[in-house]
């Protein structure tokens, strides 16, 4: 998606000391910010949402979509760390 330029926000659910150490980028929103920042995410394209492992990603989906109607959301699988193994070797997510 980023290689072909697509529209689309990612949104990163870590802690921001996490996001210091490594980032892909996206828009922080903790997860305990995640209610009351919804206003920031849209509906009208593709979101992808993710965190360390996958874990928090997933639980911040179910919860935007059993909460708020979002139908947009897609969870990076493995999370950063599956990214920097992955696709980015040279990250170090700690």
């Amino acid at each position: 998606m980023f290689d072909q330029h697509e529209d689309f926000l990612l949104i990163d659910v870590r802690e921001p000391f996490e996001a210091e150490e490594a980032s892909m980028n996206g828009v922080l929103i903790p997860l305990g910010e995640l209610e009351s920042r919804v206003n920031e995410i849209p509906k009208d394209k593709k979101v992808i949402v993710h965190c360390r492992s996958g874990a928090r990603s997933a639980n911040a989906i179910g919860f935007l979509e059993q909460r708020y109607g979002f139908t947009n959301l897609y969870n990076l699988s493995g999370g950063i760390l599956a990214w920097a193994s992955e696709i980015d070797p040279s990250m170090d997510p700690f």
